[in-house]
């Protein structure tokens, strides 16, 4: 039963982190504007991955 023990405690890790990271994209402002746009999350999360990526990158 170890391992199942294992898996829950790293389900946990991984989830907290997206949650977290939910939580602070509902915190942007700019987020919360482009909601009321047609496909304005969409290309406000596109542009946060490109971000994300040049600075893992660079």
């Amino acid at each position: 039963m170890a391992w199942k023990e294992e898996h829950n405690r790293d389900r946990r890790r991984d989830r907290a982190r997206v949650e977290h990271v939910f939580f602070r994209m509902k915190n942007w402002k700019g987020l919360r504007d482009c909601r009321r746009k047609e496909d304005g999350v969409f290309r406000a999360v596109s542009a946060i991955a490109r971000m994300h990526n040049l600075a893992l990158i660079g």
